[in-house]
């Protein structure tokens, strides 16, 4: 899909060299459409790792995507992202307030072991969380972020893991005509990388909610708002093949002690290289998304969000 996206982007480069499709503003400027304006708030560290990622994913379908990232101005200086990158291509939470968006994307974030009240942006969170009400028709929540705007929106707690849900794991659908899962095979895998979940049974017990997809070893992974306005993943479809990899290595390096991520190396040997299985479901999941829950509902007058 033509996706709009600054110029100089360094995913424009990158996902090029794959024959992905990545529209530039000087050429997205002759286009007679009004594109889904989508928001990405990305928490992640690696910003651009980050923002490749999603890009390459929203760039899978016929829609026309423009596309904004978006900082917690709240937030700490990024340690792996420069100060040009951020200033170029980002923009802050609070220059957006009176925009409205089709979509947002909240990414995860490894504040995770913290109390939500503990992250050092999190009443800027959650003031973007009130916000996305009025001024967003459709987000997507993504790992931690998935367990944050539970927890604001539901009253949903999260706790902590006596060991960390690190692998890929097979998952089961429970809606297969929702529109989300359109296409989805009846078994699909998808990476978790996290220290803490959320109770099961306050999820199924919430009438506003519906789980879409789950699994018996890292429980509950896709969850929506019956409205079709809020959709919770639990892991990270848009990962890499060597994500979980990079982390596990780190681990090691830093001499932690971290178990091999379940179902990921063949058979178990990290000199391997590991395989990706989720890609195909990862695309599917993010066009399903931007079609059936953004595109076919979203008003053309984005001043008619209600």
């Amino acid at each position: 899909m033509p996706i709009k996206v600054q110029s100089g982007l360094p995913a424009i480069e990158i996902l090029e060299n794959e024959n992905i499709f990545v529209m530039d503003e000087n050429r997205a400027i002759h286009q007679d459409i009004r594109p889904l304006k989508i928001a990405i708030l990305n928490l992640m560290p690696t910003k651009i790792v980050t923002e490749t990622q999603l890009i390459r994913l929203l760039s899978n379908t016929s829609l026309q995507v423009e596309l904004t990232l978006l900082y917690p101005s709240t937030a700490h200086k990024p340690k792996h992202t420069s100060e040009e990158h951020m200033h170029h291509f980002y923009t802050s939470c609070d220059n957006v307030m009176n925009e409205r968006f089709d979509g947002l994307i909240i990414t995860g974030a490894p504040v995770e072991i913290l109390d939500f009240s503990e992250v050092g942006y999190w009443d800027e969170l959650c003031k973007i969380m009130e916000w996305s009400k009025t001024h967003v028709y459709s987000t997507l929540h993504i790992c931690w972020a998935a367990q944050a705007a539970l927890y604001y929106h539901y009253g949903i707690p999260k706790y902590p893991l006596s060991q960390k849900m690190f692998g890929i794991f097979p998952h089961t659908i429970n809606n297969p005509s929702h529109p989300l899962l359109r296409g989805f095979d009846e078994v699909f895998n998808a990476p978790h990388s996290r220290h803490t979940d959320i109770d099961s049974e306050l999820v199924r017990n919430n009438k506003s909610l519906e789980v879409l997809a789950e699994s018996d070893k890292s429980g509950l992974f896709l969850i929506a708002d019956k409205n079709m306005r809020r959709f919770f993943a639990t892991g990270h479809l848009e990962y890499d093949f060597d994500t979980l990899s990079k982390e596990y290595f780190r681990d090691v390096n830093k001499g932690l002690d971290i178990q091999v991520p379940y179902n990921y190396f063949p058979d178990d040997d990290p000199t391997k290289k590991p395989l990706n299985t989720w890609r195909g479901h990862a695309h599917l999941l993010f066009a399903n998304w931007l079609n059936y829950c953004v595109y076919q509902l979203t008003p053309y007058d984005l001043n008619e969000l209600r």
